[in-house]
């Protein structure tokens, strides 16, 4: 699903006009970003958890040559999904 898509999907469900529901999900969505930029978690019940993770710097290898590079720290955003989503999602498995 796009952004768009989602937009219209939030504009049927609320019968709301597209424009109010794409000013929604953009605000939803910036503050969620927001939050994340002030290293702030983001938990969603039923659907998941974002967070920052902090990776140290380390010897990686270039998997082409097999030469040894330096992998600087970085920081990544993590996406853990939550139980209710990950029980729904198993069922279309069965």
């Amino acid at each position: 699903m796009t952004k768009s898509e989602l937009i219209e999907r939030v504009s049927e469900r609320m019968n709301i006009p597209k424009n109010r529901a794409e000013v929604v999900v953009n605000a939803v969505f910036d503050s969620m970003k927001q939050a994340l930029l002030e290293d702030d978690r983001v938990e969603l019940r039923g659907f998941g958890s974002f967070s920052i993770r902090n990776y140290d710097a380390r010897t990686g290898r270039n998997p082409r040559t097999g030469e040894e590079v330096h992998v600087e720290a970085k920081k990544s955003i993590h996406f853990k999904v939550g139980k209710e989503l990950r029980g729904r999602v198993d069922t279309l498995n069965d």
